[in-house]
């Protein structure tokens, strides 16, 4: 393992004792991955820098902590609770690992791995939000009386222009994937202003083709080009009237328009707060409906539809959105370098969707169903064995194929997970290559199993 951790600037908090302990347990990271790449001479060497860094690691959560306290921090039970996770949980584990191995390389890399990538994350989000410089991305939404009158506005307007009977799912919908949907988004503004208000509506196609498809007299099951520019018309008239209903927005006209690939309109929830994400259920699928305003383009996202381009775009874009025929996976972690890490290893060959709780879990496979859930064991308020009970008590996801990726090795925790029958149980400290080769060895087992029913 030939690593070095880089320190930048901007891991910097503004709290010279918070940093400067940053620092040193950055420092100890680095030197333990210079001894792990000398000679076998320096393995006491390496166990007594493992030792440091523990000791450290624990005496700066303490250290941290009395600062949040003294400073009346408003997030200090949950930054407790993730010191104690990684203090009581991880840790432990990770030094029982070293110690049956005796200190092997493979232990060392993996220590050394999980303390980099954890000390990366949480520098760099929940130790910035001590002093402010990281936000919850749902800070901004629109005040409660607000937020309430946008959805009941929404709602009659299904209703009325396209007699659907809907009901709010979420009032934080994070852009999970549902269905093969489609993803259009209008910029509306003012001449006199900068200042601009982004939609951005969700459809699953069985909507469109149920609604729009069926007034237009459509036999198809599916989308076309025709349907989609139909779909197109009747969405701005719908963000009109809903509009209409809200004075803060008059005068506002349509500037822009755009018809958006999934990666596309994620990258909105990456880089922007939504005032509004709301997800609902109607009698013929879900739907979505996202603000983000007052909001100042400076990039433009998607190619803006106009009457020159408007149906080459369109039908580029059709062909764009065709089903992908991938395998669907869904990842669920509750750190983002694990998620990020296994996503990469996964897709390309895969179509791969990630979350961050067993909550959103459980409501990312019933918007759309996964052909595999690798599943986290350890998380908070409903772990992983929570999530797989709830999937097996429900018959529609009761076949859902899950795979367990653990930190966990004792036998007491795969038996109590046996009897829900899951696919398999995989360790997080595996190679790449071997999590990756068992999951192509799951999907290939599936189609050889399919062909011989066939």
């Amino acid at each position: 393992m030939d690593k070095q951790l880089e320190w930048k600037d901007e891991f910097d908090i503004g709290v010279d004792a918070i940093d400067k302990e940053h620092r040193r347990l950055f420092s100890i990271i680095n030197r333990l991955f210079i001894l792990r790449n000398e000679e076998q001479k320096n393995g006491k060497a390496c166990e007594e820098g493992i030792r440091y860094f523990y000791e450290h690691a624990i005496r700066h959560f303490t250290d941290e902590e009395n600062y949040m306290e003294l400073i009346g921090y408003k997030n200090l039970k949950m930054h407790k609770r993730i010191h104690k996770d990684f203090r009581e949980r991880t840790l432990p584990i990770l030094e029982g690992e070293l110690k049956r191995s005796n200190y092997s390389s493979e232990a060392v890399d993996h220590f050394l791995a999980v303390c980099a990538g954890w000390l990366i994350g949480h520098t760099t989000t929940e130790d910035r939000a001590i002093v402010g410089e990281d936000v919850s991305r749902w800070e901004e939404l629109l005040p409660v009386q607000e937020l309430e009158s946008m959805k009941q506005v929404i709602i009659d307007c299904l209703q009325q222009m396209f007699n659907l009977k809907a009901r709010v799912l979420s009032e934080t919908y994070d852009g999970e994937r549902f269905g093969n949907g489609i993803y259009y988004r209008l910029v509306y503004g003012r001449e006199q202003d900068r200042k601009k208000w982004e939609i951005i509506m969700v459809f699953e196609e069985r909507i469109l083709v149920n609604t729009i498809g069926k007034l237009m007299g459509v036999r198809s099951e599916k989308l076309d080009v025709m349907l989609i520019n139909a779909v197109r018309y009747s969405a701005s008239q719908f963000v009109w009237h809903v509009m209409s209903h809200f004075p803060a927005v008059e005068n506002y006209e349509m500037q822009e328009e755009s018809l958006l690939t999934y990666e596309e309109f994620r990258q909105v929830f990456e880089e922007q707060k939504p005032q509004v994400s709301l997800l609902f259920s109607t009698d013929e699928g879900y739907f979505s409906y996202c603000v983000i305003a007052p909001h100042l383009l400076e990039t433009g996202i998607g190619t803006p539809l106009a009457v020159q381009n408007e149906v080459a775009e369109t039908e580029k874009y059709f062909k764009m959105r065709k089903k992908s025929t991938k395998p669907k996976i869904l990842l669920v972690d509750d750190s983002m370098t694990i998620r990020e890490g296994i996503r990469r290893l996964l897709v390309g060959d895969y179509e791969v969707s990630a979350v961050q709780s067993g909550v959103s879990a459980i409501r990312a496979i019933t918007l759309d169903k996964p052909d595999l859930v690798l599943l986290d064991y350890d998380m908070p308020v409903c772990d992983g064995r929570h999530v797989l009970e709830m999937l097996r008590s429900e018959k529609e996801f009761a076949d859902v194929p899950v795979i367990f990726l653990t930190s966990r090795d004792d036998p007491e925790s795969v038996k109590k997970v046996l009897s829900l029958k899951p696919e398999g149980y995989m360790m997080k400290y595996l190679k790449p290559t071997e999590i990756r080769s068992r999951v192509d060895n799951f999907f290939r087992k599936k189609k050889a199993e399919q062909a011989g029913r066939s």
